[in-house]
């Protein structure tokens, strides 16, 4: 007996370079018999049979199928009849013996053993739909590079097959999810330790991103391994409304990102910075190193910045330090394995600090106890001494101008003084005269 919907998909990440083509099958009566309206569903399980009149034929050595009826955006879900005339309904699914699930465009339904015989679909079904009996779903897709990097920006193509077959119906891309997730293997010696499960990729066909055709029936995965370095769980999974299958890999070791970023600071006054980039030698071939990256400057300036000389040597690139602060640069680097492969990676944010010379403070020697007596100044050198005599020879100066200005008031003092005692005796002296000379003529 064949089980369609029992049947576990699965994940292959079997080398695939093309997807093959092939011609769809449909079961029909022997050639010497009349050719009937009716397509079987039996034995050769099919990734999509022509609805005719949205009729299809269920054989009796079926006890269980899932399909899928793609209708028309927002139409009702459709309805079965069974071969006496019974309808059956969205509503009565019971999650026993009938699975329901409507989308906006699409019905998938699992039935257990259904009724032998010539089964319709009622309802406003796309007239290129097809009934498609989901057997034996598997992703192919190719194997992950044995050496990959934190920060690594990697594509991978993969398909789908229907019981060995692959799937070319376009609608199906809808039903079906495609992912990809790391999962810690926990080991304390590694970076990723506890860290949580990450989903790496999501497999699309609607040509965006890195996917080179919309709806050609190649899935592009992009991975963005932004994650922690160190031992991950690779998990392929396939999930349908109705259920979801999972392939576990072997464990696989996520690299730290090799390039390697420093910074030679302007110390000396020549008006710039100068950038250093380099690479893990024992993974990157050097000499086929790209770099294309923006600086930051501290008042928020941007200037973008590529390095496109192809050597073995460090790359170098010169930043103009025209401001005091915090310069940030990001990078992003192509290049190859040692292997030759080629890679993407997406380089961690790297800073540094630029700092304002800070003004030089020289301070003076006292001599030790017990050393001659003598001058500190005669200790320093002639420059430093110039600068400490400077200041004593300043403050005679002052003292010898507020001398000066001292002496100047005494003798004004003293020249006031006798001026005046000079002018009080002379009046003494004029006034006893006349006083003496008045009194001899009166005798």
């Amino acid at each position: 007996m064949h089980n369609a919907a029992a049947q576990s998909p699965v994940v292959s990440t079997s080398s695939v370079k093309k997807i093959p083509q092939f011609n769809e099958e449909t079961i029909s009566p022997q050639n010497d018999e009349p050719v009937s309206p009716l397509s079987l569903l039996g034995s050769a399980y099919q990734n999509g049979i022509p609805l005719l009149q949205n009729r299809f034929r269920i054989d009796f050595t079926v006890d269980e199928l899932t399909m899928v009826f793609f209708r028309e955006f927002g139409s009702a879900p459709v309805v079965l009849v069974r071969p006496d005339g019974s309808k059956i309904f969205q509503s009565q699914a019971d999650g026993v013996d009938l699975f329901w699930f409507d989308a906006a465009t699409y019905d998938m339904i699992s039935i257990k053993n259904p009724t032998p015989g010539p089964w319709q679909a009622i309802g406003q079904i796309e007239p290129e739909s097809r009934v498609m009996v989901i057997s034996d779903l598997a992703l192919n897709a190719e194997p992950l590079p044995k050496v990959i990097f934190s920060g690594e920006i990697l594509k991978q193509t993969a398909y789908l097959t229907n019981h060995g077959k692959p799937i070319d119906y376009s609608a199906f891309r809808d039903v079906v999810e495609l992912n990809i997730e790391f999962i810690s293997t926990n080991n304390p010696n590694f970076n990723n330790f506890g860290s949580e499960s990450q989903t790496i990729a999501s497999f699309e066909d609607n040509g965006k991103g890195m996917d080179e055709r919309p709806l050609d029936g190649t899935f592009t995965g992009q991975f963005n391994l932004a994650v922690a370095d160190g031992e991950w769980t690779p998990v392929f999974s396939v999930s349908t409304p109705m259920f979801s299958r999972e392939q576990v890999d072997p464990n696989l070791m996520l690299y730290p990102n090799p390039i390697k970023i420093s910074v030679e600071l302007d110390e000396e006054g020549k008006g710039f910075h100068k950038l250093l980039v380099d690479a893990e030698r024992q993974h990157v071939d050097m000499s086929s190193l790209l770099v294309d990256g923006k600086v930051r400057f501290p008042n928020g300036d941007i200037q973008n910045f590529s390095i496109t000389e192809m050597s073995s040597a460090v790359r170098e690139h010169l930043i103009v330090n025209y401001e005091f602060g915090v310069y940030r640069v990001k990078l992003t680097a192509y290049g190859n394995t040692i292997d030759g492969r080629e890679f993407i990676l997406d380089v961690p944010e790297f800073s540094f600090l630029s700092e304002e010379p800070k003004p030089v403070v020289v301070e003076a020697t006292l001599p030790a106890a017990g050393a001659e007596t003598g001058s500190t100044t005669d200790m320093l050198p002639a420059e430093v001494k110039a600068q400490t005599q400077q200041p004593d020879q300043q403050q005679m100066v002052d003292e010898s101008e507020q001398g000066m200005d001292k002496t100047s008031l005494v003798i004004i003092i003293v020249l006031l003084n006798l001026f005046i005692i000079g002018f009080g005796g002379a009046a003494i002296w004029y006034f006893n005269r006349k006083k003496n000379t008045e009194l001899k003529l009166q005798v």
